[in-house]
């Protein structure tokens, strides 16, 4: 067995890379272990600008715009709604909290590549090829023991602290049974690229497109443009609608989807669909506990709540912010409580986004969106948490998100 690492991270998607590299900075050696070959793909494609601070922060802002064009990603200011005859959009830039107002959207198995790499040049250690098949955290030091597919080999390696940054792989959560249901419905995503043709003069490239079903207001898709004349497409449902959507494969009932939703067969009519079609099935999850003795889970290993919002990136790069301070100050031989020094700050913005999440699927939060009277202040705050902005105290919609909107929502509902 090797010598310890300072700390040995599982994955390394944004969140591993954003650890790794924060370690670095602050002198430490993290060891990567990625089961996967980069590039890969993943969806979770339009980033939001709270996601900028953590990129700066790493050391990566450079690098993310010098290549953003070369990678065909697409500035971002916003995020534009459609439900029936109702549109309305939010421009980041006018959002309440201070910080980064645009951002990009981006092709994950680039993106995630690019900060990989970014994390490899500052210092970190990345092996990719690398599957867990065991963890023991009853020892003096967590250990892990791995199978190296790149040179059919096992090996154990350890380190003072592991980084859980696997995804929805959850390496350690299925590993140590620390998996709990989530309070979700089960939901299903559909999805693919296309080239999408776009011609319409109403569609704005600089902002995803949230489109609601015209009749069901639970079922939704996603329209993320790239720079280069394409787009990510997918459509999210409970599992048993889609079941009955006509359609004997996932590409078929997508199909048929887009074109029960007027602006949306619209923006596509032109559309080339020459990707193969993708679905994820139970995407929400949960867990007993973000940490435990030395371990902590990071983004989706830890909790995965909805891709409506386009927060997952967002929560992993702020669990891997979170996550390299604690284990810093930790190595630095302060007393440090993980729970409260990392579960729970990171919980307080994943509950406020859970509420909105909540919120949007029984309508609720739709109504505030689409009402044609919002207060610019209110808006405002509204906007930051569309942007990521949900670890914001002074903002009220954060403070106590669930009272306030339940205010809100009821001012908003329309008359049925």
């Amino acid at each position: 067995m090797s010598h310890p690492y300072d700390a040995v991270i599982i994955g390394a998607g944004p969140s591993g890379s954003i650890a790794a590299a924060l370690l670095v900075k602050r002198g430490y050696k993290p060891l990567v272990l990625e089961r996967a070959v980069f590039p890969r793909f993943s969806i979770g494609e339009s980033l939001l600008p709270q996601c900028m601070a953590f990129i700066e922060e790493a050391g990566m802002m450079e690098a993310l715009q010098a290549n953003a064009d070369r990678l065909g990603f697409q500035f971002k200011n916003g995020a534009a709604f459609d439900r029936g005859e109702q549109h309305d959009f939010f421009n980041f830039e006018e959002k309440f909290t201070p910080g980064w107002g645009t951002t990009f959207q981006v092709r994950r198995a680039e993106f995630d590549k690019l900060l990989a790499d970014e994390a490899e040049k500052a210092g970190a250690e990345i092996r990719y090829q690398q599957e867990i098949t065991d963890v023991n955290i009853d020892g003096e030091l967590p250990e892990l023991t791995v199978h190296d597919h790149a040179e059919e080999r096992e090996y154990k390696v350890s380190g003072q602290f592991l980084l859980d940054a696997s995804g929805f792989a959850r390496v350690l959560p299925r590993m140590l049974g620390l998996e709990a249901p989530s309070n979700f419905p089960v939901r299903q995503a559909i999805f693919t690229h296309v080239e999408d043709h776009i011609s319409s003069a109403d569609f704005d490239r600089n902002k995803i497109l949230i489109t609601v079903h015209p009749e069901h207001v639970d079922c939704w898709y996603w329209l993320i443009p790239f720079s280069d004349g394409r787009c990510s497409l997918g459509v999210v449902a409970e599992a048993d609608f889609l079941a009955r959507v006509p359609g004997d494969e996932p590409g078929d009932k997508l199909r048929q989807l887009v074109s029960e939703a007027p602006d949306l067969k619209r923006h596509l009519a032109n559309a080339v669909f020459d990707t193969p079609f993708n679905h994820i099935t139970g995407y929400s999850a949960n867990v007993k506990s973000l940490t435990g003795r030395n371990y902590a889970l990071l983004g989706n290993a830890g909790e995965f709540l909805d891709p409506v919002f386009s927060s997952g990136v967002t929560i992993a790069m702020k669990s891997a912010s979170l996550a390299a301070e604690t284990l810093d100050r930790q190595l630095r031989g302060e007393s440090v409580d993980w729970q409260q020094d990392f579960a729970e700050p990171l919980s307080h913005g994943v509950q406020t986004f859970r509420t909105y999440v909540s919120a949007w699927y029984d309508g609720s939060f739709q109504d505030v969106i689409f009402h044609p009277e919002k207060p610019e202040e209110i808006k405002a705050m509204i906007c930051s948490i569309l942007a990521g902005y949900a670890w914001d105290e002074n903002n009220p919609y954060v403070r106590d998100h669930q009272r306030r909107l339940n205010v809100l929502a009821r001012v908003c509902q329309p008359d049925r």
